[in-house]
């Protein structure tokens, strides 16, 4: 669906060149929701912005659909952006027009006839959840409606391809998750693809499939969001796995245990998909003849299922704690032996 090959760009400032993406090359296929994920300067909003030509790349290419939009003239590229859709943080609405025609207005540029607008519109306001707010004005809305106009507004012209630009940095975290439980509603209804920027991995966690890490103008880390989770290879991946997974205390925490807790073995255990509902603690202490006393644990969930971790402690005979240890390693359970955390 989307193929984008040896992608840069370069901005010159009075002193120095400025790499913001620099030779990315990465495939987004149809009908996912791709998530981009990075601190600020990593380049991540300048990509989005290459993706559909908001910004020219110095070099690459940009695939959807077999064109390559980095090559287009501007005439055809302004009919290929109909087919790109993009929502901003801050909105981006006019603020003189009502919902309704802030969700028209890309219709009329399209040449769309008034009865079809109409029709389309009124389509678009009862799938973002906006019923009867059709003549409000953006003044008179919530930071999550004005999110559900810019969406709706972003669908109007039936894209294959929808940008999410730190879509729900401006907006607390109970309207974040109604605006990402729609983006989802819509991916699923739609067949839609996706791809968002972020700097939250909750939004990672909660509704993308494929995750891609940007640092310093590249992509360090790629794959499957729930495969991310349980192995971060990169020091900033971790980083935003401890955002959902950590404790904020973690470290005076996992210091305590240290001081504590000078016997024994200290494990930690990886769940993930079905595992997290097994009754596997307690399964231990009845075959086993250890003690088990659990440190620290945490269960969340991603699109492909649910990822959970937990700090253990096992005392005991050696021998009777290591047959413990290969028990748990031949369910899906992942076993890190942590004697020194």
């Amino acid at each position: 669906m989307i193929s984008i090959k040896g992608l840069s760009k370069i901005f010159q400032t009075k002193d120095q060149e400025v790499r913001a993406v620099d030779d990315l090359s990465v495939s987004i296929n149809k009908g996912e929701i791709f998530g981009v994920i990075g601190y600020s300067g990593a380049g991540k909003s300048t990509f989005i912005r290459l993706l559909n030509r908001l910004e020219d790349p110095t070099e690459g290419s940009i695939v959807i659909d077999d064109q390559d939009l980095a090559s287009m003239s501007k005439n055809n590229l302004r009919i290929a952006r109909q087919d790109i859709g993009m929502i901003f943080q801050h909105f981006n609405l006019l603020w003189s027009r009502t919902v309704y025609d802030n969700i028209a207005f890309p219709l009329e540029i399209a040449g769309v006839s008034k009865s079809e607008r109409k029709k389309r519109v009124e389509e678009l306001i009862e799938l973002v959840g906006l019923s009867g707010r059709g003549n409000s004005y953006p003044s008179q809305l919530s930071g999550g409606q004005k999110q559900r106009v810019g969406i709706a507004r972003a669908l109007a012209n039936n894209p294959k391809v929808l940008l999410c630009d730190e879509a729900t940095s401006a907006l607390d975290p109970e309207t974040t998750d109604s605006i990402l439980d729609l983006l989802v509603d819509i991916n699923e209804k739609l067949g839609l693809t996706i791809v968002l920027i972020t700097h939250e991995m909750h939004v990672i966690r909660k509704i993308c499939h494929q995750v891609a890490v940007m640092e310093a103008g590249k992509i360090v880390e790629q794959g499957d969001v729930l495969d991310v989770f349980l192995h971060p290879q990169q020091p900033v991946t971790r980083k935003f796995v401890d955002q959902v997974m950590g404790d904020p205390e973690k470290e005076n925490s996992l210091q305590l245990i240290n001081e504590t807790y000078k016997s024994g073995e200290i494990l930690k255990l990886h769940f993930v998909g079905e595992s997290t509902n097994q009754a596997l603690i307690s399964e231990v202490s009845r075959k086993f003849e250890i003690d088990v006393n659990i440190l620290h644990g945490k269960i969340t969930q991603t699109q492909k299922g649910a990822y959970g971790t937990m700090f253990v402690q096992f005392e005991g005979e050696q021998q009777e704690i290591q047959r413990a240890i290969q028990f748990i390693e031949s369910t899906s359970v992942e076993v890190e032996v942590s004697p020194s955390v």
